[in-house]
């Protein structure tokens, strides 16, 4: 079998044919698996045990014998939200920027930061800026703002943590000042910046809501400092919160009271 050694990416490799192979035909033994992957027994149960220790493939009962297991609806269900979260929020920004005339993102909680899953560009729009798939500070943007607000308290208290890192003369570094605000963005339903990430940009971002209550997203009007003033900031932020509370509607969140 050559070297008994695998290297990380054909140890991946043979992980996914794994689940590609149960996904086939379901229950599988070891020794079916060990054929499938060409490799030692021993080395189809250390890499099914692998999976199995991450909830991916389980033992229904009899020894030796592996499924799909309920990890893998953990993981599907993660990247359906998303899937459900764009295209769900496409149109209502595709208005949003229609309206307003500015950028448009949606952007989404990644550990410590606000990761952008899709923009849509203002017909005013002066630059082509793609912020898809960019991680930005969560403190210095209204998104993050949005997203950091409706966290639980020991989560949030683990994302201030760490001291926060200055972008511009306006951003907000003192944690005192920035739970003030994030508790005004809580009553208010919605974050301003006023370039706090970069001078000359200013944003305001809504929540949106999934049905089981818990904020998923922050979609954003996002423009020059010229244009989007802080007076049009606070006139925007009611369009803004209904494009969300629209996006929330139809994943299912229904409002109350």
């Amino acid at each position: 079998m050559g070297n008994s050694e695998q290297s990380p990416v054909q140890s991946v490799d043979r992980a996914v044919t794994i689940l590609e192979l149960l996904a086939r035909q379901g229950d599988t033994g070891v020794t079916e698996i060990a054929a499938e992957l060409g490799v030692h027994k021993s080395t189809a149960f250390r890499l099914a045990a692998a999976l199995e220790k991450r909830g991916l493939v389980e033992q229904p009962g009899e020894r030796g014998k592996y499924r799909l297991g309920l990890g893998l609806v953990r993981l599907a269900g993660a990247a359906t939200v998303r899937m459900d979260l764009t295209q769900q929020s496409r149109p209502v920004c595709e208005r949003l920027a229609v309206d307003v005339a500015e950028t448009i993102n949606v952007a989404i909680l990644d550990a410590d930061a606000a990761v952008n899953v899709d923009q849509v560009l203002g017909p005013s729009a002066i630059t082509t800026h793609n912020w898809v798939g960019q991680r930005t500070p969560l403190h210095a943007t209204s998104s993050g703002k949005v997203l950091l607000a409706h966290l639980p308290p020991a989560a949030l208290d683990a994302r201030l943590a760490a001291p926060l890192e200055r972008f511009t003369a306006r951003t907000v570094t003192d944690v005192k000042v920035l739970r003030k605000e994030l508790e005004r963005v809580r009553l208010e339903g919605y974050a301003c910046t006023v370039e706090e990430l970069e001078e000359g940009l200013n944003a305001v971002a809504a929540p949106v809501f999934a049905d089981n209550r818990q904020v998923v997203a922050a979609i954003s009007v996002s423009g020059p400092s010229f244009r989007l003033t802080e007076e049009r900031l606070a006139q925007v932020a009611g369009a803004v919160r209904a494009a969300a509370a629209e996006v929330s509607a139809r994943l299912g969140y229904v409002a109350t009271g």
